[in-house]
């Protein structure tokens, strides 16, 4: 049994807020290099130099990459061997997200009530927190600060096993098209397939955060479908931020999970251009 502090989980969170939201990761850069260079638009190129200025500056003077500094979102393997120890664990992490977006002078967006107050919480917590138990006495943090302009491209639609993968490409084609630069594109478009209704929702957010960008499917027949939606989504014209060209995605992964015989749900989620990520092993 290996002891770890939750003071640690705090400053780990903290620091993660910050270099998530300064630097994006050399995958999603290099993704959007080679999107550069393939690009066909005058336009879809001019607005993919303006994204690398601004990736330099961001990175250059450890300034966000966009105003919109993110809820926070964490998907954490919490090791089965590991005791934790000083306090409540998810306590240590909103503190470390109230710390990491003070003292990163990141935009604060949470609110207390969804609906009728609307008040911010002004430290930006709660977190939105996932925890997986897995074997070993390690934990992994993956903090994502997700943008709400991007996530309120979500959609999840219940659908039966007679749809076909066919059903399930025309369901995300149809709404990338209908979203059109709402997500901020080029956008990294995550899919989760089977289980229920809430898990096919977490499926797509971890679909949408896999790394490196663009890797498969370890089932070739869903990392044909991958490449198959992502030509078609590139076939679409809407291009870099909606302004035309060849790249609308940088990427497309999916998720599954077994589905009960009578269901087939499918939920999709998206990333903008600044698809920031970071991840610790403590």
């Amino acid at each position: 049994m290996r002891e770890v502090d939750t003071k640690q989980i705090t400053e780990t969170v903290a620091q993660l807020c910050m270099d998530a939201n300064y630097e994006l990761p050399n995958d999603v850069v290099s993704a959007l290099q080679a999107a550069r260079q393939n690009e066909v638009s005058d336009v879809g190129k001019a607005v993919l130099d303006e994204i690398f200025e601004n990736l330099k500056i961001a990175k250059d003077e450890k300034l966000p990459l966009c105003q919109d500094c993110g809820q926070a979102v964490l998907i954490i393997e919490l090791g089965q061997d590991v005791r934790l120890t000083g306090g409540d664990f998810y306590a240590a992490i909103n503190q470390g997200v109230k710390e990491g977006y003070q003292d990163g002078y990141l935009r604060k967006s949470m609110t207390y009530d969804p609906v009728f107050t609307r008040a911010n919480t002004k430290d930006n917590t709660p977190a939105v927190i996932h925890v997986d138990i897995v074997p070993g006495d390690k934990i992994k943090i993956l903090f994502c600060p997700k943008g709400g302009g991007c996530e309120n491209m979500s959609a999840i639609k219940m659908m039966s096993a007679g749809d076909g993968i066919e059903g399930v490409k025309k369901f995300v084609v149809d709404f990338v098209r209908q979203a059109s630069g709402n997500p901020c594109p080029p956008t990294v478009i995550g899919i989760g397939i089977g289980g229920t209704f809430d898990k096919c929702a977490y499926l797509a957010k971890k679909a949408v955060l896999r790394s490196p960008l663009g890797s498969s499917h370890p089932d070739e027949k869903y990392a044909q479908v991958e490449k198959d939606l992502l030509q078609q989504i590139n076939n679409l014209g809407i291009g870099p931020m909606g302004f035309g060209g060849r790249t609308t995605a940088l990427a497309v992964h999916i998720e599954t999970h077994p589905a009960h015989v009578a269901m087939m749900p499918v939920a999709l989620n998206m990333n903008c251009h600044v698809a920031r990520q970071k991840t610790v092993v403590i």
